[in-house]
């Protein structure tokens, strides 16, 4: 009998790969570390939680402890695997009852991704958040409350839940003025949650647009959403410090740039969870995430990586790529679940789709843009359109907004963005689909996608764009 699969991270990659390995091979023992008490939530839905659109924190749980037990997996929460030896293949785990050694026979590293809060001097303070896990949404939601309400019947998930933090929170007085230090994903979305509570709502985004991997149409239409909705915001503005006494009273700009506030929300980012891996021959790009193979396996036999700590091959440059996402985690777990269990199967390729909500305002991402596209040595081309998401006539037409990017010499499609008010995100599987195949944009133009009226003008938008960028690329 082989020693245990042991998967380190009780999240996307960890638990697919976990329940893969289990279903396919029953006899064999499959070990979960994860070092805080939250398994198997979605990270995206965060601030849809802070928002009160999901009314608690266990309707973001795709699985709970009970039902991983219930699969025959061993997951031992509060359990932090702090060092991996692949001479001695064990690694050192510190929990509850102190530090111990477990021998593994394939190890999976799933830690994921940690978020970024530095150079940004004063956040820790109180009422400065990160949003990366529940306990962050759980403390945000509950500063929101009045004092007298009861913050941890209102979070909810009170078997897992940072009970003194929630508490702690949900009895200071309300805040009235938000900063969101980050134009990006978090920040975005963490506009729209934060003015649902009528706060007083600034962005701070140190380059000269919103959403920047989406691309200048897309982060002007957000940003004009935005200023629609009451936000403000501070474009090219780098923040410096947050200042207050033990609590968040005040930001400062290094422009000079003042505002004073009551709470604040930093996403600037993430970085891989890999320090564990100090000292090992555990491959790490430039970047801090785990090279991998084509089956997720590492520079070390019988180690794999997979989720937000792990790199993938890109779809459109075939090089290697650090893109945590969430389909991306959960497919590449799964795989590796597969192979471990004997079948090796490919983790596949990532193209950095994505979508994001800003009020009414869908957006959606794939593959490279042109500046992206040109430092991977292709020679961009890019169109951008704006044309309607149903037949004129219909009740609900809206305008949608198309950028296509392709390479000139092989006119081979590279990547897009779109922006709308209905159903425009979704419209980006589309171009997913078409880098997937290879597609040039001239086999995209002949594309035979479905028309009627309530659904989609005779010419889709991304038809529309591909046909005035196939006729640029032929001039």
């Amino acid at each position: 009998m082989p020693e245990p699969f042991v998967v380190i991270g009780g999240d996307a990659a960890g638990l697919s790969a976990a329940s893969k390995c289990k279903r396919e091979s029953p006899d064999r023992d499959v070990i979960v570390f994860e070092k805080g008490q939250w398994v198997s939530y979605a990270h995206c839905g965060e601030p849809y939680f802070v928002k009160g659109e999901v009314d608690k924190l266990e309707n973001l749980l795709s699985l709970t402890p009970a039902d991983i037990e219930e699969r025959d997996i061993d997951l031992r929460r509060g359990h932090e695997v702090v060092a991996v030896d692949p001479d001695a293949g064990t690694v050192t785990v510190e929990g509850p009852n102190g530090k111990f050694e477990q021998p593994y026979g394939d190890l999976l590293v799933a830690t994921g991704a940690r978020a970024v809060t530095g150079p940004i001097e004063g956040h820790e303070l109180d009422g400065a958040f990160p949003l990366h896990g529940l306990d962050d949404a759980a403390a945000i939601r509950a500063f929101l409350l009045d004092p007298s309400e009861d913050a941890l019947a209102d979070v909810g998930g009170e078997d897992f839940v940072d009970r003194e933090r929630v508490e702690r929170f949900g009895a200071m007085t309300a805040p009235e003025t938000a900063a969101i230090v980050g134009g990006g994903y978090v920040g975005v979305e963490m506009a729209e949650a934060l003015s649902a509570h009528s706060l007083d709502v600034h962005v701070f985004q140190r380059s000269g647009h919103l959403l920047s991997p989406f691309g200048e149409a897309v982060g002007e239409a957000v940003a004009e959403e935005l200023r629609e909705q009451g936000v403000t915001l501070h474009l090219g503005e780098e923040v410096e410090r947050l200042a207050g006494d033990g609590r968040v009273e005040r930001l400062e700009c290094e422009g000079g740039t003042a505002l004073d506030i009551d709470l604040a929300v930093v996403g600037v980012g993430v970085v891989p969870n890999t320090d564990l891996l100090d000292g090992t021959e555990v491959e790490l790009g430039a970047d801090g995430a785990v090279a991998v193979d084509e089956y997720g396996e590492t520079s070390v036999d019988g180690i794999y990586a997979a989720g937000d700590c792990a790199k993938d091959d890109h779809t459109v440059t075939g090089e290697s790529a650090w893109v945590p996402l969430g389909l991306t985690a959960n497919r590449a777990g799964r795989a590796v679940g597969t192979t471990v269990a004997s079948d090796p199967t490919p983790v596949g390729s990532v193209a950095g789709t994505a979508v994001v909500k800003a009020f009414e305002q869908e957006c959606g991402r794939v593959g490279l843009l042109e500046d992206g596209a040109r430092e991977a040595g292709f020679d961009p081309v890019s169109e951008t359109i704006t044309t309607r998401s149903r037949s004129g006539y219909y009740p609900g037409a809206a305008e949608t907004t198309v950028t296509l990017v392709a390479d000139r010499a092989s006119e081979r499609l590279l990547g897009g963005t779109i922006v709308g008010t209905d159903r425009a995100a979704v419209r980006i599987d589309t171009v997913a689909t078409a880098l997937e195949a290879d597609m040039t944009v001239d086999e995209l133009e002949r594309a035979d996608l479905a028309y009627a009226p309530p659904f989609s003008p005779v010419w889709d938008p991304i038809l529309v764009a591909a046909k005035v960028l196939n006729g640029k690329l032929k001039d």
